[in-house]
């Protein structure tokens, strides 16, 4: 096992490459504890050089939606009127603190994404 630090885009790759060919290596194994070590390398690297962004706060709204199998009259009944919300899912009305609140109690989206500018 010769494990190297990920320090640029193309250890990144070799790192990717070796993880794939490993992984389904046993844990206890050799080859297991080489695949934890890329696994942990390989996410230091990602957290720190490909940020993930937020989403877009309607598109969440839109697809936890799509998800829990929810109509526009469904979030009518958490956010209140059936107009409100199509002129929310439209962008053409901002979301405020309470109907914020009432989608993260009740859709589970992070607050973080919901008070987003848009």
């Amino acid at each position: 096992m010769k494990i190297s630090p990920v320090r640029n885009e193309k250890d990144y790759q070799i790192a990717l490459e070796r993880l794939e060919k490993i992984f389904d290596a046993k844990k206890g194994t050799e080859q297991g504890d080489e695949l934890e070590i890329l696994s942990i390398l390989i996410d230091k690297y990602e957290s720190e050089k490909i940020p993930i962004e937020m989403p877009d706060p309607i598109e969440a709204i839109k697809f936890r939606m799509e998800q829990m199998g929810m109509k526009q009259k469904d979030l009518a009944e958490i956010m209140g009127f059936k107009s409100r919300v199509s002129e929310i899912l439209n962008k053409k009305r901002k979301l405020t603190l309470e109907m914020i609140r009432k989608l993260n109690l009740t859709l589970h989206i992070p607050t973080e994404v919901l008070i987003q500018d848009y």
